[in-house]
């Protein structure tokens, strides 16, 4: 069943939440954050800004399907950590919460986001795109697994226009795929 047809709610990450994303770090990096830093980014951190894609299963149970972490200093929002269960990746989840997350950026006096990624995520790098991030400089063997060079992407003009506008031709392209959702800060 599709997640976003069963209600998808975008909101604040809740501690109750930690051992869902979790496993979803776990599975998705191979360099997984402490699951104490997630704990120190919502308990203690000024500047982090945390959100799980959520829904229910056939028993009620609450589901984690993705979580973002953003650090808002200033005028810019930096995607810190980002990632969707891996059953559920391609089908709009992580673009949903990316935007969510932008949108709740921009409340908080964002104009400019930027973030790493692994040179070779070519589809976390095409969602990227899609939000009109733009690589401005590759930092060589930044990761300490593998020696993977980071390719470190700038969207410059963060505006709810902007994201009203990618939001617009986001469901113009994907208008076969249910667009519900429930969208709580």
């Amino acid at each position: 069943m599709n997640p976003l047809s069963a209600g998808l709610t975008l909101r604040t990450m809740t501690l109750d939440d930690l051992p869902q994303v979790y496993r979803i770090e776990l599975d998705s990096f191979t360099l997984p954050w402490p699951f104490n830093s997630y704990v120190f980014e919502l308990t203690e951190s000024n500047v982090s800004r945390c959100f799980v894609a959520a829904t229910t299963d056939a028993n009620a149970h609450k589901k984690i399907l993705g979580m973002i972490v953003l650090y808002l200093i200033e005028d810019e929002a930096h995607v810190a950590t980002f990632a969707v269960h891996k059953d559920y990746r391609h089908e709009g989840i992580g673009w949903r919460l990316l935007h969510h997350s932008l949108m709740e950026a921009i409340k908080f006096c964002a104009t400019h986001a930027f973030l790493e990624v692994r040179a070779t995520n070519q589809s976390a790098i095409d969602l990227y795109d899609k939000f009109g991030f733009i690589t401005v400089n590759v930092r060589k063997k930044y990761y300490a697994d593998n020696g993977e060079d980071a390719l470190l992407m700038n969207l410059d003009g963060l505006t709810l226009e902007k994201l009203n506008l990618i939001e617009t031709q986001f469901n113009h392209t994907n208008s076969n795929q249910p667009t519900g959702g429930n969208y709580d800060a």
